[in-house]
């Protein structure tokens, strides 16, 4: 684990260098979907529907003050029976991948979740991504099955594993 790491709850004055640190990304890979970067203005609105209870939580990574990643959880679908299903996301600077963020992140955040009404976890996965099918693994995710070539980006059409978690 990587010393002088803390993990908090995001603040708005993080969404810049989250926008940041998500666009390198969405430049870079295609572990985002989205093909163009996001502006500040898309990110303080995707930020405004996390709060510091309740299912959908935003957490920070700062290694000795700098944001290092964040993990968060969102609705899974609009439809009011599914409010107890959420969806991860997680990101981390590449500069700090490998020590151990993405576990410390995701262990802060299941840990919040086990006192919220959250029933069900879902993440998807672009293909391939080992380390992020390894951290799902280790929290005791289980596949549910592959979207075959469902996203089109960098020239190529891209798979997308999904995995669920039961919390409660």
């Amino acid at each position: 684990m990587t010393s002088g790491l803390s993990l908090r709850p995001a603040r708005i004055e993080d969404v810049p260098v989250m926008r940041d640190l998500y666009n390198g990304y969405v430049e870079s890979s295609p572990v985002t979907f989205d093909i163009e970067p996001r502006t500040l203005d898309d990110r303080e609105e995707w930020f405004a529907q996390f709060s510091n209870s309740g299912p959908h939580q935003l957490i920070i990574a700062e290694v000795e003050g700098t944001l290092a990643g964040y993990a968060g959880t969102t609705a899974h679908r609009k439809k009011a029976a599914y409010a107890r299903s959420v969806e991860t996301t997680i990101y981390i600077d590449q500069a700090f991948q490998g020590q151990g963020i993405g576990r410390a992140l995701y262990h802060r955040l299941f840990e919040i979740l086990g006192g919220e009404d959250v029933h069900m976890i879902y993440s998807g996965i672009t293909l391939p991504n080992d380390a992020s099918l390894a951290l799902h693994r280790a929290f005791g995710f289980s596949e549910i099955g592959t979207f075959h070539e469902v996203g089109y980006k960098f020239d190529r059409y891209w798979d997308v594993i999904w995995f669920e978690k039961k919390l409660s």
